[in-house]
């Protein structure tokens, strides 16, 4: 391998000790340092497992923590930046989305195996990102260090070693034990995967740094590479997740709203809450699990990958009678998607799409029925959305569903481009749609509030938020890490 780092960087990987450890925010960052001064970067993940997902212009579908690393470069989201997307489905299977589109459903063996096939489509979509980008930024996934699944790698040093780019990884401190994880994790690795690691990066520290110094000499000594940045722990930090649930909440005196969203055994797109959980006036609760609903303003029932089975989950934990009971003593009941599609009357899947073939009966407040088919809807879109009593104000967002629903009328509450979306039932106390992003501009997001009891709606701008976030975690690489050791054709850019 050629030493990148010596000379000229084309691309960058970065990988983590563990999941979560802070690659997606990391690349983000350093995509937006470098867009900042103006050299053309793309980000890129070879595979990624997550349910949360974004939709291209061109109708492709990908990992959500690509779409804002893409915003990052300050360019349009593409398929080729997470050629391969799995959703899982079950504990043991995922639908295996490759370019943007459905492959198959795999269990875990079957696409480990397939993983040697799929590595040609992986390096055709970074070969042609190369060709349009001066650099790419690459997001690893989970940790190098799984010895269980080396063979056939291709979201880690696999692919790392496969297209000859250099790698950096990130630790997080907060969790402990940050020291072993970088040590443990490089001594996991081939000779030529060590080779191929050119410095570590230390995130989410808090304290003084001169009790960290002599941790970093040893680490520096006992390794022979060098620490490229400490990062600190940034406070308040609102940034879309990859993949977890972020429960935490912007600070407010008074959250006069109270949301409740359960949390589904394979609930998706949980980021269509960001905005809500950034909003001052709003208490958003996620109920997971063997929790009874709190009291609430508005439940909201969330995407899911797998919408029958979720429906017997949400009966399992006695949720519906909670809302059965929310309705009853004036409440409202929003659904998205998966969740819209549980409001009806009968969900279909005749063709096994999402599990045994069947029909379940919906909750029933909505005059509306899905049947689950092999061809998934992925659009962007955008119309009007009008809800009771109120004026129509602009909405966009996007579709990710297999589920077709019939019942919809002409009128009803969401108008979109390609034709009406959604329904209101229940003397108008139950709202669904297909719609996700819904709540991201804020004349939506104020009207769905004011329907839901909030009168006097402050709602943030969600853009603006996003960008800030992008812009923070930007200012702090630059001024932690040491940038023209990664980027050595353009150090006279990152002169301090």
């Amino acid at each position: 391998m050629t030493d990148t780092l010596q000379s000229t960087t084309r691309a960058l990987m970065v990988q983590g000790t563990t999941s979560d450890a802070g690659k997606s925010v990391l690349v983000a960052g350093l995509c937006r340092v470098l867009a900042r001064r103006g050299i053309r970067v793309a980000p890129f993940k070879s595979q990624n497992m997550a349910l949360n997902s974004a939709v291209t212009k061109d109708g492709g579908e990908i990992g959500r923590a690509q779409a804002v690393q893409a915003q990052a470069c300050g360019i349009e989201p593409s398929v080729h930046m997470n050629p391969v997307l799995l959703k899982p489905n079950t504990d043991i299977g995922a639908q295996v989305i490759v370019q943007g589109h459905v492959l198959a459903d795999m269990d875990a063996v079957g696409f480990h195996n397939y993983k040697k096939v799929v590595m040609t489509p992986i390096m055709e979509s970074f070969t042609l990102l190369q060709q349009q980008y001066q650099t790419i930024v690459i997001e690893g996934a989970g940790s190098p260090a799984e010895i269980n699944l080396r063979e056939n790698d291709v979201a880690n040093m696999g692919f790392a070693e496969k297209a000859d780019v250099p790698v950096i990884i990130i630790a997080d401190i907060d969790r402990g034990g940050v020291f072993a994880h970088i040590y443990g994790t490089l001594a996991l690795l081939s000779e030529s995967e060590q080779a191929r690691v050119k410095g570590f990066v230390i995130n989410r520290f808090r304290g003084d740094i001169k009790l960290l110094e002599s941790g970093l000499e040893w680490l520096e000594q006992k390794t022979g590479k060098p620490v490229l940045g400490v990062l600190p722990y940034l406070h308040g930090l609102m940034l879309e997740a990859e993949d977890a649930i972020n429960c935490q909440q912007v600070e407010a005196a008074d959250h006069q709203l109270k949301v409740v969203v359960p949390v589904l055994t394979r609930v998706s797109n949980h980021t269509d809450f960001d905005p809500l959980r950034m909003h001052p006036q709003v208490n958003l609760q996620f109920v997971g699990k063997g929790q009874p609903f709190p009291a609430a303003d508005l439940i909201i029932i969330p995407g899911t990958k797998s919408v029958r089975s979720d429906l017997a989950f949400l009966r399992e934990q006695g949720w519906d009678k909670q809302i059965q009971r929310h309705l009853r003593l004036g409440g409202k009941v929003m659904g998205i998607c998966g969740g819209y599609q549980m409001l009806g009357e009968t969900i279909a899947d005749p063709h096994a799409i999402e599990g045994e073939a069947g029909v379940s009966q919906g909750l029933g407040y909505l005059s509306i029925a899905t049947t689950i088919e092999k061809n998934k809807c992925l659009q962007q879109t955008e119309g009007t959305l009008t809800m009771p009593n109120q004026m129509p104000v602009t909405v966009k967002g996007y579709e990710i569903h297999a589920g077709v629903t019939q019942g919809v009328s002409a009128n009803a509450p969401v108008q979109l481009t390609d034709g009406p979306d959604g329904q209101l039932g229940c003397d108008d106390q139950v709202f669904g749609t297909y719609l996700h992003g819904i709540f991201e501009q804020q004349g939506a997001c104020d009207a769905i509030l004011r329907w839901a009891g909030l009168e006097a709606t402050q709602t943030p701008n969600f853009d603006e938020i996003r960008e800030q976030g992008i812009d923070r975690i930007a200012d702090t690489i630059e001024e932690y890490m040491d940038l023209a050791v990664i980027w050595p054709q353009w150090a006279d850019k990152f002169k301090r």
